[in-house]
């Protein structure tokens, strides 16, 4: 029973407390239970069916995206499902301009496509016949899993979270004997989210804060606090694995590498960079690459349907947590963004992102390790933690996740209270927000209110300033 109300406490306190901030947003008029309102509610609940059925996570995860979709059209006035997927741009001027896009679809499709196309990816990788031969360029004892968690930390800065994540569990396996505990699937999904920390291209969240006009070096320092996280979860899941499971060195003189293999998992992952780049849909470089790669080797597509449940309820909770009504948060502060970290690992963390550039005024940087790290503390928190369980579903389950990956909550804390130590908070502007908050000319800017109540910061002019005032 003790288990049980740790989890709940966890997994509800969170949703909770965004919805207790935003229990009247959006329509008045939409039912509320002891001042909550219902789609809250809903959604704490399949969090909690989530964590407590681990066996069944697919059938209350698409259920619960039913029952908030139909209270949403039945009961939210507000609210208007192809809206909320498509935007009000014709999609055509949305496919043709990135920047046009609105609507929940591009999250989904990259989504969808990324977690089947790396699903064949991880097993393409699997076969090349580079994991078999890895063992004997690790270092011997606790550092050997270590030293494969710096490696999927530093592939995870330049490539998206998903796929590190795969490829640092495919190498477990193979390396481990199939023997990987739970505490490092949990470091390996930590690390997938350390290295996209503080570059943006490294992580969805990240990205988004570039396209909305965030200078890479403004996000950069997350890499401080990443770091610091990623040391305490490769001593710690290291010792973990090495217990359990060390390396072990085989006779590899019978084992061909497949280069062709090497040279398809090449074209996906330099596909996905490009589409990223380009067109913000790394989802179409992937498949691409897998269909240019039939020329060269049969693709396992065998990997589509067994990924296929994953996708879908990754998917389902991503659409529950858009139709949450989140229209507010917090003043921006370092507190606040610790906060988010703990928020994330229940919430996605895009929708999260997408508001704090509403609202502006954050250290971008400091942010991008809260959202992208924090997710690591629960399996189904983030992308990657999706991923990666559908190559070790007995990590399904958040109390053992909880238990044996202790280290990554324990990271988390550690690598954010450096970063505020070493580098501070240093808010810096976005495509709307300027900095210093006194001048914002972004309308009811609560940042900028709050500076010039106080006296920080100083506008361009004294005429300037009464203008701001009198808004």
């Amino acid at each position: 029973m003790a288990w049980v109300m740790t989890i709940s406490l966890l997994v509800l306190a969170p949703v909770c407390a965004f919805a207790l901030g935003n229990g009247n947003a959006v329509d008045p008029n939409v039912p509320t239970l002891f001042g909550i309102r219902v789609e809250f509610i809903l959604f704490a609940l399949v969090l909690l069916g989530v964590a407590l059925f681990h066996n069944n996570t697919f059938y209350v995860a698409v259920t619960g995206l039913i029952a908030i979709t139909l209270f949403k059209l039945f009961f939210d006035s507000d609210f208007h499902l192809t809206e909320h997927l498509f935007g009000q741009t014709p999609i055509l001027d949305q496919l043709m301009d990135k920047n046009m896009r609105q609507g929940e679809w591009p999250v989904i499709l990259n989504l969808l496509g990324l977690l089947l196309g790396f699903g064949i990816l991880a097993k393409v990788f699997e076969e090349c016949g580079v994991p078999e031969i890895l063992p004997k360029y690790l270092p011997s004892g606790w550092m050997g899993p270590a030293i494969l968690l710096v490696f999927v930390a530093i592939i995870s800065s330049f490539l998206d979270n998903i796929a590190a994540a795969l490829i640092g569990g495919t190498i477990a396996m193979v390396v481990f004997k199939g023997k990987v505990h739970v505490g490092f699937i949990a470091g390996i999904v930590a690390a997938s989210n350390a290295g996209g920390s503080g570059s943006v291209v490294g992580d969805t969240t990240t990205t988004m804060m570039w396209i909305d006009g965030v200078s890479p070096l403004k996000v950069f320092h997350g890499f401080i606090a990443a770091g610091a996280a990623l040391a305490v979860i490769a001593f710690f899941a290291g010792h973990q694995q090495h217990k359990l499971q060390p390396v072990i060195v085989a006779d590899t003189s019978m084992v061909k590498v497949d280069y062709q293999k090497i040279l398809i998992v090449i074209l996906i992952l330099v596909g996905a960079i490009i589409t990223n780049y380009t067109l913000d849909m790394p989802a179409l470089g992937v498949w691409g690459a897998i269909l240019l790669g039939t020329l060269l080797r049969p693709i396992p597509w065998k990997e589509v349907p067994a990924a296929v449940m994953g996708a879908i309820f990754l998917l389902s909770l991503v659409m529950c947590a858009s139709m949450m009504p989140v229209d507010t948060l917090p003043d921006a502060s370092w507190m606040t963004a610790f906060v988010l970290g703990f928020v994330s690992a229940v919430f996605d963390n895009i929708p999260l992102t997408k508001l704090c550039l509403v609202q502006g005024h954050y250290d971008w940087g400091m942010l991008a390790y809260s959202v992208g790290f924090g997710g690591s503390m629960i399996w189904f928190g983030s992308s990657a933690g999706v991923a990666i369980t559908n190559k070790f579903p007995e990590s399904r389950d958040v109390l053992l996740w909880l238990r044996k990956g202790w280290h990554v909550t324990l990271a988390y804390v550690v690598g954010f209270f450096i970063l505020l130590l070493v580098w501070g908070w240093h808010p810096s502007e976005n495509r709307l927000h300027k900095e210093p908050a006194a001048n914002c000319t972004v309308e009811n800017c609560k940042a900028r209110k709050v500076a010039l109540a106080t006296g920080n910061g100083k506008a361009h002019s004294g005429a300037e300033k009464n203008t701001l005032q009198k808004n």
